[in-house]
């Protein structure tokens, strides 16, 4: 087998893509309850990045809570409805 046969034959990997998960406003938690609630879902998230991702969802509508593979993202955004806030996920493209 020649060496050009070897590289042909050579796989790329594609990374798995990526998902949004988001935060929609809602009138029925309080603004503790939602941040609470994000730092408990999400590991990685701070009081500080809560607080601002509450923020953006109360004033704009709408906020990217965490970008992260589609299993993490469904998981997370389940995490948050058991907990009572309104979450979807979208591809991240």
């Amino acid at each position: 087998m020649s060496v050009e046969t070897i590289e042909k034959r050579s796989t790329v990997r594609k990374l798995a893509p990526l998902y949004r998960v988001l935060l929609h406003n809602d009138d029925y938690n309080s603004m503790e309850h939602v941040v609470q609630v994000l730092m408990r879902t999400v590991p990685s998230i701070t009081q500080p990045q809560a607080v601002s991702i509450m923020m953006e969802a109360h004033t704009n509508g709408i906020a990217l809570v965490i970008t992260c593979a589609q299993e993490h993202a469904e998981f997370y955004c389940e995490t948050l409805k058991q907990h009572g806030l309104t979450s979807t996920i979208e591809p991240e493209d």
